[in-house]
């Protein structure tokens, strides 16, 4: 039973029983409650106090004044204050059976050593945990897998190597991460998958590692977003803050690009390209490559503006976004030769960064832009 005040303080209540494990063998005859674990009670308490929970561990004793022997049938009260609530986080228990005084304790608590591993996981040899990486019950962790600082990967998900994720990524239960590629010229071949930071992978998502035909590596940068059953198909190259929807198919050697969003249930066809910011919306089936800043929606995908939306919530400047309107306008809403109206876009709005960047795009396109 506990009473929690996160950042300030919690109560708890532990009755001592004759049946408690860490009786037998201890002291036979005259059982006393081990001291040590009254410092553990105190460390347990405090990590709820400081709101960290399972995340901070017992760190040092610093102070600890034991006033009588705890036996079974005492009804203990723990009353642990936060001293310190930056690290290193610093707590003082207090221990009491009725008005009877037991103990007074002050002890500093860090994050755990090194990573934590459920016992029903299985990890192979090889794998590579940094410190603080969590690892759920039946999950599976491949050999050559690297996992940095802070990862967390959830139950019955999947980790298989070549693969290395950086820190603080998330990987939901039954995920599939880092698996052979979907491609019938695959053969055993050495590829990898390599992820950034801080992105999380939701439940049924599946990302698989590269093909020789590809250079042998699929790339996710940093802070992206795969929804439920999202799948990035072998060889992509996926830039940082990305969106993937629910449902959404991303097919081999696809190049998304920094902030785009791929809608619900949304299908991008193999050596495609979705440009930065770009709008993808839920059902669409695009084939050709997705300007930057702009949206499409439907079968096969169409222009439908600028993604308006998403360039405020970036920040883009009000003098940019005029900008991308009218170079929208000159390329795709305009008139004559394509090449003519890429050179009338550049020549009045190339000084601005994001039109440059869209008129470069459209220009180096292989596959042909969505009109």
């Amino acid at each position: 039973m506990t009473d929690v005040q996160r950042g300030t303080r919690a109560t708890g209540r532990k009755l001592v029983s004759a049946n408690d494990p860490y009786f037998a063998g201890h002291f036979p005859g005259a059982p006393v409650f081990p001291g040590v674990l009254l410092c553990e009670a105190i460390a347990q308490l405090g990590a709820l106090a400081v709101g960290e929970g399972e995340d901070v561990a017992l760190g040092a004793v610093h102070r600890a004044r034991f006033r009588r022997p705890v036996l079974p049938g005492d009804i203990l009260d723990l009353s642990v204050e936060v001293v310190r609530a930056s690290a290193p986080l610093r707590v003082r228990g207090v221990v009491t059976s009725g008005a009877a005084p037991i103990a007074e304790v002050e002890l500093s608590l860090e994050p755990p050593r090194g990573a934590r591993v459920h016992p029903a996981a299985v990890v192979s040899r090889g794998a590579e945990l940094a410190p603080g990486v969590r690892v759920g019950p039946y999950a599976t962790i491949g050999a050559n897998v690297r996992l940095g600082a802070g990862t967390w990967v959830g139950a019955h998900a999947v980790v298989t190597g070549p693969t290395t994720l950086g820190e603080r990524n998330r990987v939901f239960p039954f995920a599939a991460v880092g698996t052979p590629p979907q491609d019938l010229k695959y053969r055993d071949e050495p590829s990898r998958l390599e992820m950034g930071d801080d992105n999380n992978i939701r439940e049924h998502s599946s990302v698989h590692r590269g093909t020789e035909g590809g250079g042998n590596v699929t790339r996710i940068g940093s802070g992206c977003l795969l929804m439920v059953s999202a799948h990035i198909g072998h060889d992509s190259q996926l830039g940082s803050n990305i969106v993937v929807a629910a449902g959404a198919a991303i097919g081999g050697h696809v190049v998304i690009q920094d902030f785009a969003i791929i809608g619900g249930l949304v299908g991008v066809h193999q050596f495609a390209r979705v440009g930065e910011s770009a709008l993808c919306a839920a059902g669409a089936m695009v084939s050709s490559d997705v300007p930057p800043f702009c949206t499409v929606a439907g079968d096969r995908a169409r222009l439908f503006g600028l993604n308006t939306v998403g360039l405020q919530r970036r920040g883009i400047s009000a003098d940019a976004m005029r900008a991308l309107k009218h170079a929208y306008r000159t390329l795709f809403q305009g008139g004559g030769m394509r090449d003519s109206a890429r050179e009338r876009a550049r020549a009045e709005g190339g000084h601005v960064p994001e039109v440059e960047r869209l008129v470069r795009f459209v220009e180096t396109s292989t596959r042909g832009v969505c009109r």
